[in-house]
């Protein structure tokens, strides 16, 4: 199964996570704390968002490459309406 990694820098991971599980809770499959949360997407994609104090650490598990592409753009395009503020955030993906 295809996935990557990124950790984005910020100051507010938790806010950002906890913003996003909660906005995806009313059509997806989401589980989070405040340090941690986990996004079931239809067809076996999965994110996994963790805030730690350099950032937040996204990772996407998807079924091919093609999905993963456009699953990258659906999970930045999210956050960057959290976080208006210091948008655009900076993902550097990488293979995980």
């Amino acid at each position: 199964m295809p996935s990557t990694f990124a950790t984005v820098p910020t100051s507010h991971a938790n806010r950002y996570l906890q913003q996003l599980c909660k906005h995806w809770t009313h059509k997806l499959e989401v589980s989070f704390t405040p340090e941690r949360g986990v996004v079931g997407f239809p067809g076996g994609t999965v994110a996994t968002l963790e805030a730690g104090p350099e950032g937040l650490a996204v990772r996407i598990e998807a079924p091919d490459v093609e999905m993963l592409e456009e699953m990258k753009g659906v999970v930045a395009r999210h956050l960057d309406r959290f976080a208006f503020r210091e948008a655009p955030l900076r993902f550097d993906w990488q293979p995980a």
